[in-house]
């Protein structure tokens, strides 16, 4: 079972500030306070394609369990480990064509696939020039849910009847378990989109008041700042 949610959004900043401001969104707390619960990130690789001029990157990013808490209670302990506050891996690709004007990129979970799959996809484009300002950038997110966790369950229930499983809450029945965390997690990453924007558009004003040099500069201190207090601790 696959649920599909899709969002549209407009950037009022030119498409090659909002690509940047893409990748720095998770630079720093300090320059994205939305993106506190990314805890690392790092580049598994990155190259322009001599033929088209396109920018290939691959980047992993470490992050605090998505895991609803509600979805987490649907949950035998033996599928999620005991709680949801986990860590969990994002695996995210992204094509940058800058002479055409569009990104695409694809993040998707690594770590409780079994439990949900969530893949975000989404194409950012120049406007046409009948339809807005080339000071302005388009952006379509389509997110993806599908829970296999139903299927898990009839496998450890085996030949069990009917009658049984209704013994043990009537929750194990594959469709209503997919159902309800997928339309959970829906509802949770449509709040988490509304903050993602609000991220970068925390980012973008920062790119248009000091520029990238002003937002290196504090990532910087800001990670000096944490080496010290490491040291100190």
């Amino acid at each position: 079972m696959v649920l599909t949610h899709t969002q549209n959004h407009t950037y009022a900043h030119p498409f090659p500030t909002v690509t940047l401001a893409y990748f720095l969104r998770y630079c720093s707390p300090q320059i994205n306070p939305f993106a506190a619960h990314v805890l690392s990130t790092d580049t598994i690789s990155s190259h322009v394609d001599p033929a088209t001029g396109r920018l290939h990157t691959t980047r992993i990013h470490l992050k605090k369990s998505r895991i609803p808490s509600a979805v987490v209670k649907l949950l035998p302990v033996s599928l999620t480990g005991g709680g949801g506050d986990k860590k969990s891996y994002v695996l995210e690709t992204s094509i940058v064509d800058i002479k055409d004007g569009w990104m695409r990129t694809e993040s998707r979970n690594l770590d409780f696939v079994g439990v949900l799959s969530v893949v975000e996809q989404q194409t950012y484009t120049t406007p046409t020039l009948s339809n807005a300002s080339l000071s302005s950038t388009d952006v379509a997110t389509t997110t993806i849910f599908r829970s296999r966790v139903g299927e898990k369950l009839r496998e450890r229930i085996g030949q069990a009847s009917q009658q049984d499983s209704a013994q043990q809450g009537g929750w194990l029945g594959k469709s209503l378990i997919q159902r309800s965390i997928e339309s959970i997690a829906s509802r949770k990453t449509q709040d988490q989109l509304g903050k993602s924007r609000e991220g970068m558009g925390v980012v973008l004003e920062r790119l248009r008041n000091t520029g990238v040099k002003g937002i290196l500069e504090l990532t910087r201190r800001t990670r000096e700042a944490a080496l010290v207090e490491g040291r100190t601790l």
